[in-house]
């Protein structure tokens, strides 16, 4: 197809053709059209679209941006691209992630919360519409290739096993493709991996040079490879979303010592720093100015939330929160440096001039690392407080497989800079404004400028069709279409001066809220979920020109109260407009009520086999905080070894495992040694019934529930002891239960990943959940919500 001034011509992308043909009784009488079956062909001309996105980065982070963190690839696209300086996201993961499927804002998506906070009203189910068709069934059906590499956090929770549907997972929303893992993080180290609809092991171990960037990378280059050999002319799209940058913050040693005593003067310091940067570079205004630290009034500001001045922590401390930050440094480079081998083959192939490329991230950097950050983020979701001795004692393991860590709130802030608070906050800049560098050297004639018009994630599907020539259609598989939210920013890239094209963008995320219209921006004093704030007809709002105020650091809500009553009212239409209400910020008393986060918490007996998938956490028998018990049919010889069954990593865990003629129970609670253990002499050879039992007594402040745990052989008691066990997650990372072998991590020091059980016969694995589940859902909900 012929093209208009360097670009495509616009062109529907059609879900059915009629026929043109002739029949009649003898086929050499008839004609065929062959048109009228075979896919549709993208326009002549059409670039591949590559959509990078990180996790939990805030622009003060990245070299581009001035940050510390070094970028190669990111500076080599930026200097021949645009960076904006003003594009926003929802402040949260999924909800962001689902925007950039669709072009719909998040609450027409059903992402108002991420997957795992999912409620049953329509802006919170975490079930996408069918009416809000995805950019890749429309680009596929156009004729791209369409793949899906890394992250996937828009499974709904009630789809994440084997038995669920599919139609909601990659290849149900128009990729041909899908490699990486569901849910809101992994270990970089041990990851669950995902290959199209199946869950898979990984190639290949730590030791052997195994991290998740590099394999991304080197999937995302077969992908492309498979493609270009098969078919040359036909362009692809593909979505790229690395584990980086969320907990756990995993890198090369070599990597991590690159950044020793780059942060060593504190995030306090750093804000200074950067900031002045910044406004060297261009990336915000000469007058613009650092806000507080802790912005939000006492009461109203989480503690979890909050961040400790610089010059109050201990030496420990400081050295402890410096090492965190250089690790998460490593962890970005090192991830940029992989996708650089992606652009390094787009380039020597010839098909990076032609490739229009988005680097961006997904919401402000992350604050849930508490204020005193972590070694092992599965001890703050398990009610169980970080110790700084203990902490001390991992800090040369930082970032190793050892370590499941993350930065404390005063790097958030940090990271985050010049703006107010980070991830989480819709309500201010902290958490919404991201990173995007835009690049496309056969599509874009400026080379290395900044761009300041106001943008968001939801422009970036109108943006991809508009620069491939593809119409949004009206019906997608016979459903009418739900129009796109956002608007193509195409008109900026060959014009800096360009008036902003958007006027007006909502955001809400967990009870925050946010409006900007026309330059301005109101945002509503409120703490995120869960809380016991409620009343958000009373809140206070504040109102800020961000054409002059970048940093929202100046309230001009007394100077200009009609102004704020008119975009509150603003906000109160985009709402209704969007599925926004009802707002949640849900209290634990009122979680309970509410019956608000729903999943197989116990009750009942499961019986598990081997040779069958790994069972994700959010299906598994709970055996969290109850009593319970796990018996397991076994066909023994003198020669049997290896796992019976086992659930988590070293992070958290139980394993039931047999090795030098021993039969073993191991209960590994949150990492912190010595793993509590119970034995004996492995059995006879034969068939025998072996297990557990585990008796609740009570639950701690710390919710580890203690009580007595029995080790059986057949009907005999073997050996027992005085047990604790966790409440809330065995493994963030989502490692599952799995029967005859222990997959991703090991969850005991006393085997290596894997230990598949041989010489013998796992039969099948009998759970009896007791129905005493205990469960402090506040605690529950900051642990899905730091899951994103």
């Amino acid at each position: 197809m012929a093209k208009s001034n360097g670009q495509p011509k616009a062109r529907s992308n059609g879900t059915s053709k009629k026929f043109s043909g002739t029949i009649k009784l003898d086929v050499r009488d008839s004609k065929a059209d062959w048109s009228a079956f075979l896919d549709n062909k993208a326009p002549e001309g059409a670039p591949n679209v590559l959509v990078i996105l990180y996790d939990d980065t805030g622009c003060a982070a990245w070299s581009p941006y001035g940050g510390r963190i070094n970028m190669p690839t990111m500076d080599r696209l930026a200097k021949e691209g645009l960076t904006y300086t003003q594009w926003h996201t929802t402040a949260v993961c999924s909800p962001t992630r689902s925007c950039f499927l669709t072009g719909r804002n998040h609450h027409q998506n059903g992402f108002g919360s991420i997957a795992e906070a999912a409620t049953g009203f329509p802006g919170y189910n975490g079930h996408i519409p069918m009416e809000n068709g995805t950019v890749a069934t429309i680009l596929r059906d156009a004729g791209w290739s369409t793949f899906w590499i890394g992250k996937n956090h828009n499974v709904p929770v009630d789809a994440f096993g084997m038995g669920s549907s599919k139609k909601r997972w990659p290849l149900g929303l128009g990729y041909d493709r899908f490699y990486g893992f569901i849910g809101g993080e992994t270990n970089q180290w041990y990851p669950e991996l995902i290959e199209d609809n199946h869950f898979i092991d990984q190639p290949y171990l730590p030791e052997e040079g195994y991290h998740l960037s590099k394999d991304l990378a080197d999937k995302a280059i077969s992908f492309i490879r498979n493609s270009k050999q098969s078919d040359p002319q036909k362009p692809w799209y593909m979505w790229y979303c690395p584990g980086a940058n969320h907990a756990p913050h995993h890198a090369p040693q070599e990597y991590i010592e690159k950044y020793k005593g780059k942060f060593d003067d504190g995030y306090e310091a750093y804000r200074e720093w950067v900031l002045k940067r910044m406004i060297e570079k261009g990336i915000v205004p000469k007058d613009t100015q650092l806000t507080p630290l802790n912005p939000l009034p006492e009461g109203i500001l989480p503690e979890g939330d909050k961040v400790r001045p610089w010059n109050t922590l201990s030496a420990d401390e400081k050295k402890l929160f410096c090492r965190m930050a250089e690790v998460y440094a490593a962890f970005s480079e090192y991830t940029d440096v992989q996708i650089g081998r992606v652009i390094d083959y787009l380039e020597e192939s010839g098909q990076l001039e032609n490739t229009l490329i988005f680097y961006c991230a997904d919401n402000g950097a992350s604050g849930e690392g508490s204020p005193n950050g972590s070694v092992n983020e599965n001890r703050f979701f398990n009610g169980f407080p970080d110790d700084i001795n203990q902490n001390m004692a991992m800090i040369d393991k930082l970032g190793s497989p050892d370590t499941y860590n993350h930065y404390p709130t005063g790097w958030a802030v940090a990271f985050s800079t010049p703006y107010k608070m980070f991830k989480r906050y819709g309500s201010y800049a902290g958490g919404t404004c991201d990173p995007l560098v835009i690049y496309w050297p056969k599509g874009i004639r400026a080379k290395g400028e900044l761009r300041h018009q106001y943008h968001h994630c939801t422009d970036i599907v109108p943006t991809i069709l508009e620069c491939c020539g593809v119409l949004m259609p009206d019906t997608i598989d016979g459903l009418k279409q739900t129009p796109l939210a956002g608007v193509s920013m195409r008109y900026s890239f060959d014009d800096a001066a360009a008036a902003t094209q958007k006027e007006t963008q909502y955001y809400e995320m967990a009870g925050t809220r946010g409006i900007w219209h026309k330059g301005w921006k109101a945002a509503a004093i409120h703490g995120p979920m869960p809380s016991d704030q409620g009343n958000f007809d009373k809140d206070q709002w504040q109102l800020f020109n961000t054409d002059e105020d970048r940093s929202e650091a100046k309230d001009l809500a007394e100077q200009y109260p009609e102004k704020l009553q008119e975009l509150i009212d603003l906000w109160m239409e985009e709402a209704k407009k969007n599925n926004v209400l009802p707002l949640n910020d849900l209290n634990i008393h009122q979680q309970h009520e509410m019956e608000f986060h729903k999943e197989p918490l116990a009750g009942g007996q499961y019986t598990y086999y081997p040779g069958t998938t790994e069972v994700p956490e959010a299906t598994a028998a709970r055996t969290l905080g109850v009593s319970f018990k796990i018996l397991a049919e076994v066909e023994f010889t003198e020669k049997s070894k290896g796992v019976i069954v086992a659930q988590g990593s070293r992070f958290g865990g139980y394993t039931l495992f047999v090795k030098d003629s021993k039969l073993v129970f191991v209960y590994n609670f949150l990492g912190i040694p010595p793993e509590q253990r119970l034995f004996t002499d492995a059995p006879k050879s034969g068939k025998h019934i072996v297990g557990i039992e585990f008796n609740k007594e009570f639950v701690s402040e710390n919710l580890e529930a203690w009580g007595h745990m029995k080790l059986y052989v057949d009907d005999r008691v073997v050996d027992e002891g005085r047990f604790r066990t966790e409440t809330g997650h065995y493994a963030l990372c989502g490692e599952g239960m799995c029967v005859g072998y222990d997959g991703g991590d090991a969850v005991s020091s006393e085997y290596g990943s894997g230990f598949a059980f041989s010489e013998g016969n796992v039969v099948k694995v009998v759970f009896d959940v007791a129905d005493d589940v205990y469960m402090d859902v506040e605690k529950k909900m900051a642990a899905v919500f730091a899951r994103d």
